[in-house]
């Protein structure tokens, strides 16, 4: 289980490793491309259950921590779906891993 953390003071939000590695990928281009955005989760039940939501933005500081040493193999696909709900009035959220499709060449 890895840790999201933003901010300081800063928050920290449990998500599995898999998860986490996917999230990354696309905060960190949103960020780097100067964009701040809302990012939502669902708490879990040792949390009391419902949901957060937080606003990104490039100058707070953001950490990305993982439990496993080896990094996944990351889902285009699952990335593909997370950038284009991130681009939402909603913003980013997590959503279930598709399988991955197969790659024009």
């Amino acid at each position: 289980m890895g840790k999201f953390i933003y901010g300081s003071p800063a928050i920290s939000v449990d998500i599995d490793d898999r998860t986490l590695a996917h999230l990354k990928v696309v905060i960190v281009a949103k960020l780097r491309r100067g964009e701040s955005f809302a990012f939502s989760w669902e708490k879990s039940k040792d949390s009391g259950s419902g949901h957060s939501s937080i606003w990104l933005n490039p100058a707070v500081p953001l950490d990305f921590e993982f439990s496993g040493k080896r990094e996944p193999t990351l889902n285009r696909t699952w990335i593909d779906e997370l950038v284009q709900v991130a681009n939402t009035p909603a913003g980013l959220r997590i959503l279930p891993e598709p399988p991955e499709q197969p790659r024009p060449v």
